[in-house]
């Protein structure tokens, strides 16, 4: 189904002003008229580098299409064996995905072949073979022989590490694929069924679907997805299959839902085109899921060189065990430490409860080509369920925090509980999704997306909601401030920062929230309840960039709440309100709890985990250093190692090798004209100091798996943080999240090894005919790191 509507002139709307891909310049008199219709004054110097015409709106107006709740994935319980189905189903040709009809068929059969759970069950399936060996062969005019069903590296090197120790008890099954329209294939998954307190039929979000311009159609969604295209607004085209690659194929975005204490198996499809160049001009075929920031093992956290093909899978194997699982709480006696077990109970487990994550994402890892496919799709939310955030608000039993959410379901209620995936897009004058692969200092776009869509509304009743919002950004950093439509602030709280639940909440009254740099997530909590029904509410970015080095500024409230960039207040027009809220009366019960109980000086939601004394004296010390020494055109973003040369991208060096059970100390630096969000996989760090100094209350009694660098307002020039490394080994990453400036190339590869390692686990090299390894090469430093930073930290 798509929507439309007549007399649409897209030449009649326009988002902003960027230079074109090509050199020549636009004459001055074109600058002027542009300027003239763009804005109330002359912005001539404005150049958002999107490397296209403006963004045309084709007619949307903001605020006039309902905000996707996310649709989830569902998991199942895993059988202990199944037969043959249908095959993973085959193209048409080289340049297209198979039939939506055919995957929604294929995904929804019993899985097969299920690994079992002993020790050969661990490896990669290397004995059934890829289903589209023959339209490779075709197409490709190839001669594969043995190309593997799966593609995760064969044999022990990158086998699931403990597999029957946290063999799979549940799974899910989806394929990456061009976009089509929605089959209601998912609706099947949905844990509220369509009947809890919002999604049942009278509620808030029974159908799936509304705009305020045919109100009549959202009965036509009502308790079903069928029928939902792929465009960012009813008025605006049908993103082509070869423009869009997403989970399934299909909006609105995807949403797993995962315990601790219950293992997963993700498999994961790759259903994208045969030939590398059906792209729409950027984004690569071969695919690697990257759990951010789970507690996985190396073969499963979507290492950049683990990369595989169309027509393989993969299998992703997330234990849902909490860090600290071999060293604290080893007998599972502490009722904090577990996950809901759907009879209003626990199912209890080793580890350490401090450890408790709540709000993650995953995503395509691809060496080289992070930022496009991303941009183009490969992204997910992901909200992991515990003993402290259950996601029922009613149950009150010492332990669950109560956050908002709803009481329907034992757990995973999503009443009041909401995934905000923000990002920029651009697209062409087609109204296709547009990137500009030369730009390697940051892409922006010239407009803010909410769950893929433009500029959305959201119905909210009058009480407290949880939103959980992820900048999904390829180099856009955001403030993001709440205002009512009287320019007021709205006050709110910060629960969780980077997933971690904090151990206190941070109160923003004046409802601004820190710089959110990209990947970073903050949950926050808003109070409804305050406003009568009918007032309107909006979430205004405050932060715009001139290019995608780093922001440039950030505006006031009163400047950028009126479309600033028509009133010539900013050269960004991604700046200004990007999401609506319109408050609805509510005659239930709120039993969320009070944020304002859990201040600094009040209660504590969580302790943190801490570092003794002896532990950071003794710790070994390693430093990164993030800039462009040595760079390259094609790769001008480099990491100095421990005082060393900078390096570009290689997944064969191993840079930092940490071992099991040992606590290290890392010192990241990096700015002068440009600013970095440093992630690193798989362990939760503790910020000791910026520059010197404390870090912030957000960031003081949260862990983090972000670290933002460099001048950018709430960064700094220099970091430093403490982390353990614990439960799994093997090849995991460090980069900057501004995932341009990670393509080229500032990514490095580090492993947790055994005490007493001396040669490093070998490097895979996938092929169309299966995986290889090459022998990896170190560091000199990849041992010790780095012994005059530790110097110097014990000194002061």
């Amino acid at each position: 189904m798509v929507f439309t509507m007549n007399n649409t002139n897209s030449t009649n709307n326009v988002s902003g002003t960027r230079n074109s891909l090509q050199t020549t310049k636009i004459g001055a008199l074109t600058c002027l008229i542009s300027c003239i219709l763009y804005s109330n004054n002359l912005l001539a110097d404005c150049d958002i580098p999107t490397g296209a015409s403006p963004s045309p709106l084709f007619g949307a107006e903001p605020f006039t299409q309902a905000l996707y709740r996310l649709e989830e994935f569902g998991t199942i319980p895993l059988p202990n064996s199944s037969n043959p189905g249908n095959s993973f189903p085959t193209p048409s040709d080289k340049n297209s995905s198979p039939a939506g009809y055919k995957l929604d068929n294929f995904m929804g059969q019993t899985l097969y072949p299920i690994p079992d759970s002993s020790h050969s069950g661990s490896y990669a399936n290397t004995s059934d073979l890829n289903p589209w060996k023959a339209k490779i062969n075709s197409f490709l005019g190839l001669n594969l022989v043995n190309p593997p069903a799966e593609g995760r590296p064969p044999g022990i090197d990158w086998a699931h590490q403990r597999w029957s120790e946290f063999y799979p008890e549940e799974y899910t099954v989806t394929a990456q694929s061009g976009v089509r329209e929605n089959r209601g294939f998912r609706d099947q998954y949905q844990s509220h069924e369509f009947q809890s307190h919002e999604f049942k039929d009278g509620g808030l979000y029974h159908s799936t679907f509304n705009w305020d311009k045919q109100p009549g159609l959202s009965d036509n969604f009502k308790g079903t997805t069928d029928g939902i295209p792929a465009q960012f607004h009813p008025k605006m085209p049908v993103q082509q299959a070869n423009t869009l690659w997403t989970f399934d194929g299909t909006f609105p975005p995807k949403l797993l839902k995962m315990r601790y204490g219950y293992p997963v198996l993700f498999r994961h499809y790759n259903a994208l085109p045969i030939s590398p160049s059906a792209n729409n001009g950027f984004g690569l075929h071969t695919i690697t899921t990257h759990q951010h920031n789970g507690h996985n093992p190396a073969e499963s956290d979507g290492y950049t060189q683990a990369f595989y093909f169309p027509g393989q899978y993969y299998d992703y194997r997330w234990p849902m065990i909490l860090a600290g699982h071999d060293h604290r709480n080893k007998k599972a006696t502490d009722y904090r430490a577990g996950g809901p077990d759907g009879n209003k109970g626990i199912r209890k487990i080793p580890g350490d409860f401090r450890e408790t994550m709540s709000s993650l994402w995953f995503h395509d890892h691809m060496l080289d080509f992070t930022a496009q496919n991303v941009y183009k799709g490969n992204a997910a939310c992901l909200n992991l369920y515990s003993s402290l955030d259950r996601g029922n608000e009613y149950i009150d039993d010492g332990v669950n925090l109560r956050f908002p959410s709803g009481t329907h379901l034992d757990w995973g209620n999503r009443d009041y509980d909401v995934n905000l995936m923000v990002a920029d897009k651009a697209w062409d004058k087609n109204g296709q999704l547009f990137f500009n692969i030369f730009n390697l200092d940051g892409f922006l776009g010239d407009q803010m997306l909410v769950n893929w869509q433009y500029k959305p509304y959201m119905d909210v009743r009058a009480r407290q909601y949880r939103f959980r919002v992820l900048n999904a950004s390829v180099s856009r950093w955001m403030k993001i401030a709440v205002m009512t439509e009287d320019k007021d602030p709205v006050p709110l709280y910060m629960i969780a920062n980077d997933g971690n639940i904090m151990e206190h909440s941070v109160f923003f009254e004046k409802g601004e929230l820190p710089t959110q740099a990209i990947g970073e997530r903050y949950d926050i909590i808003i109070d409804f309840s305050q406003f009568a029904p009918g007032t309107k509410i909006y979430l205004v970015n405050l932060m715009e960039h001139e290019d995608g080095r780093e922001p440039e500024s950030t505006l006031s409230r009163s400047k950028a709440f009126n479309d600033p960039f028509k009133r010539g207040n900013t050269c960004d027009p991604a700046v200004g309100k990007f999401m609506e809220f319109r408050v609805h009366s509510y005659d239930g019960i709120d039993h969320s709890m009070n944020p304002a109980n859990y201040v600094k000086g009040k209660q504590k939601m969580i302790k943190r985990p801490k570092f003794t004394k002896t532990e950071l004296a003794n710790a070994r010390h390693r430093s990164f250093e993030f800039g462009r020494s040595s760079g390259t055109d094609s790769a001008p973003w480099t990491i100095k190692t421990d005082g060393g040369s900078g390096f570009a991208t290689d997944p064969k060096r191993l840079s930092a090798a940490p071992n099991i059970g040992d606590v290290e100390i890392w010192h990241i630096s990096g700015g002068g004209g440009w600013s970095h969000p440093i992630h690193i996989h798989f362990e939760e760090g503790q910020i000791l100091s910026r520059d010197g100094g404390n870090p912030p209350e957000w960031e003081k009694w949260a862990r983090k798996d972000i670290y933002r660098i460099g001048d950018v307002k709430d960064s700094s020039r220099e970091l430093t943080v403490a982390i353990r490394f614990r439960e799994f080994m093997g090849s995991y990453m460090e980069h900057c999240h501004n995932t341009q400036h990670e393509d080229h190339a500032q990514l490095l590869r580090w492993d947790i090894e055994k005490p007493g390692q001396t040669v490093p686990i070998r490097t895979p090299m996938p092929t169309w005919e299966g995986v290889g390894y090459v022998d990896s090469f170190t560091l000199s430093t990849y041992k010790k790191g780095d012994v005059d930073a530790k110097e110097d930290f014990n000194d002061n």
